[in-house]
């Protein structure tokens, strides 16, 4: 038997490794481990917060049969001819073709000839941004701000997104809107909010004079922050408005973003930042989850990303813009290096070679959500460019999105028990990527809200007048 003392040393040992271990997952794991607290069985919010809510039916009465289509589920797997039944708000079954298993009552929709996908996801979005010709008493002002995102947002529901990821916008605009999308009281794509951009002072979008022309800049939208104890009330100042995630922007120190990840990692959310250079590498090292942007970064950081499943969301499409627009980004403290397209292609690429998993977000900002679709499909067109199959960039605009928004077991697939989110498309966009410019039908929720490349607004249902007290019912 082995000596008491050598047993205790032993344990402490495997103990050390554990904790070794449990640390080093921490940064993995993390947006994860409230999960583990909540039974499969208790219904929750449609988001990452994962609320519980009150059980019962969700979504619109009655089933809607997407009938003789061909699918393309968003899992990997090739286009097949199937079936895609809804019940409520969820998918409930992918049939074979000669099936007609289907609620008694469904309304079927023949969708020969077109294929049935999950909805797309832009993870890089603001809602309440301003255009250059935006007035000057408009532009901070929460009304103007909301009608804004209103238009953007039947641009981005009109071109086949179904969820959005906004990653800073004025006030409490974008959580407002959330919700009245998730009562059905408004048509829009789900809106995940970051609320605020968490930024050092004078950090990225609050860059004195530069702030002062930028034409995009959002008043409100910018939390700048001072001190690790000043950056841990911004994140709880975002979660208490009721964020989805964090983002944090350059610049801050070590302690700051250590405090700032570590805060939202308690309170359930995952943390994305907008950083460049050593920033990324401090960022990474603190355990965000992911990296906005194709910025510059060694060698090292990326494979640091690697290593710990940091995820990057690119979004090249903006700098095309901005590059073939303006010529560079100028009189940004933020942006003091050199860069330029190429430089971003090949930054995507050293990431996608280091295995670095890559998310579809396009940053329009100004008055660029007025190219959708086409500025989505030119971003998916970069993924193809860098080394991606149509069928895969496809993949990355829906299961992968939705594994970064943290919220892959509600969307991003077509399968039985996820959320109703359903694209119909004249065309094979997973041959072709210029066919998603051909949708012929949008449902988000269980509800057809595009026809046609059109917004659906059903009538309002009139609730009866009240009768004067005493009158006969």
């Amino acid at each position: 038997m082995s000596h008491p003392k050598y047993l205790a040393a032993s344990a402490f040992f495997c103990l050390s490794l554990f904790v070794g271990c449990s640390e080093d997952l921490s940064a993995q794991e993390r947006a994860q481990e409230r999960r583990q607290w909540i039974d499969a069985a208790t219904p929750v919010s449609d988001d990452p917060r994962r609320v519980p809510r009150e059980p019962g039916p969700s979504g619109p009465d009655g089933s809607v049969v997407l009938r003789g289509g061909r699918v393309f589920d968003g899992t990997g797997a090739p286009a097949r001819d199937a079936t895609v039944v809804i019940e409520r708000n969820r998918i409930t079954a992918i049939l074979p073709p000669s099936s007609s298993q289907w609620p008694t009552g469904a309304q079927v929709i023949d969708v020969s000839g077109k294929t049935i996908m999950p909805g797309l996801i832009d993870l890089h979005t603001h809602l309440t941004y301003s255009e250059p010709d935006t007035p000057a008493e408009e532009a901070g002002d929460d009304s103007a701000a909301t009608l804004r995102a209103m238009e953007r947002m039947r641009y981005y529901l009109e071109s086949g997104i179904t969820s959005v990821r906004d990653v800073a916008s004025m006030g409490f605009v974008p959580f407002r809107l959330k919700s009245w999308v998730q009562q059905n009281r408004i048509v829009g794509p789900r809106i995940f909010a970051a609320g605020q951009i968490i930024t050092g002072t004078g950090g990225h979008g609050a860059e004195g004079l530069w702030r002062a022309r930028c034409e995009h800049s959002s008043p409100g939208a910018i939390r700048e922050a001072s001190g690790p104890d000043d950056w841990r009330e911004a994140v709880r100042e975002q979660f208490k408005r009721g964020a989805d995630l964090i983002k944090l922007a350059s610049h801050y120190s070590r302690d700051e973003v250590q405090a700032a990840v570590k805060e939202a990692h308690a309170l359930g959310l995952k943390v994305t930042v907008d950083a460049e250079t050593f920033y990324i590498q401090w960022a990474v090292e603190a355990g965000v989850d992911s990296v906005e942007h194709p910025l510059p970064r060694t060698a090292e950081t990326i494979r640091l990303m690697a290593r710990k499943h940091v995820d990057s969301v690119p979004t090249l499409v903006p700098y095309i813009y901005i590059f073939d627009l303006d010529g560079g980004y100028f009189d940004s403290t933020s942006r003091r290096f050199s860069f330029s397209k190429d430089a971003n292609f090949a930054m995507f690429r050293r990431l996608k070679s280091a295995g670095v998993r890559l998310g579809v977000g396009t940053d329009l900002v100004a008055n660029w959500f007025r190219y959708l679709p086409q500025a989505y499909i030119t971003e998916l067109q970069q993924f193809v460019a860098g080394g991606y199959s149509v069928p895969a960039a496809l993949v990355a605009a829906t299961r992968t999105n939705a594994e970064i928004l943290d919220v892959d077991d509600k969307l991003g697939t077509l399968t039985p028990g996820k959320l109703a989110d359903v694209l119909v498309i004249n065309g094979q966009p997973d041959v072709r990527l210029e066919d998603l410019a051909k949708i012929a039908l949008v449902i988000r929720d269980g509800r057809i809200v595009v026809t046609d490349g059109r917004i659906t607004i059903p009538p309002h249902v009139p609730v009866p007048e009240p009768k004067p007290k005493g009158a006969a019912q």
